[in-house]
């Protein structure tokens, strides 16, 4: 067909999207990536993926007081790994809410329901205003992935509310996060992440909320497709 197309990148490489792709020697279709992280890990198959990050409602996602407690928002599924998140907050002395779905029971009822209580609850599955108001009204947010993420919604969900986030560098976290609206543990290491989150919640909420406008903004995203289809309808 001589219609452009454009196929976005969002996922780790699997096998049977990079046989799809290598079908002909010179695939006729403009990739993008919704990170550096992705683009770089497609880099064999796809070697030039434009990168245009994914874009979050920032009119929607409003900034709040705070408070003081931590918050995990996500599936509850073992790539999260909200099991982790449970045991640095339980370590730093600092109480947790988490919202989400339990997606994986067995997981929840092995890994996470032990660890529940004694300031740490499920709030359930939100609705996406529930899970504003909540972000809004948190210190700081854990995010915890087992995997490698290929962006990050939640961190940029956190920050548009004004929420300082503390993390394991996986993924393209590092790409969003600032020293001014979060820090970063090695991956998977409990310790050093309760070590960070009292330094996360001295950081400045009014810096989390402008990073997330200048980096995380829809408007960003809008725009770089919209200059892209442009382009390639020429």
């Amino acid at each position: 067909m001589r219609i452009p197309v454009i196929t976005t990148l969002h996922t780790p490489p699997t096998p049977w999207l990079e046989s799809a792709i290598q079908t002909h020697e010179a695939c006729p279709v403009l990739f993008t990536a919704v990170s550096e992280f992705t683009a770089s890990a497609w880099q064999p198959v796809v070697p030039a993926a434009r990168v245009v990050r994914n874009g979050i409602d920032t009119a929607f996602w409003r900034p709040g007081p705070g408070g003081g407690e931590l918050v995990w928002s996500g599936r509850l599924v073992p790539e999260k790994a909200p099991h982790l998140a449970m045991r640095a907050a339980r370590a730093a002395g600092v109480p947790l809410r988490i919202a989400g779905p339990i997606s994986d029971e067995r997981y929840f009822d092995e890994q996470v329901a032990p660890l529940l209580g004694d300031g740490i609850a499920h709030v359930g599955h939100l609705d996406r205003h529930a899970l504003a108001r909540l972000l809004a009204t948190s210190a700081a947010a854990l995010v915890t992935p087992s995997w490698d993420e290929p962006y990050g919604l939640v961190v940029a969900e956190a920050l548009a509310c004004g929420t300082p986030v503390c993390g394991f560098d996986r993924g393209a976290l590092a790409e969003i996060l600032t020293p001014d609206c979060g820090r970063l543990a090695p991956p998977g290491d409990v310790r050093a992440l309760a070590a960070l989150i009292p330094r996360v919640l001295e950081l400045d909420r009014r810096d989390a909320r402008r990073r997330a406008e200048d980096f995380c903004a829809l408007d960003r995203t809008a725009d770089a497709y919209t200059a892209l289809y442009e382009e390639v309808a020429r």
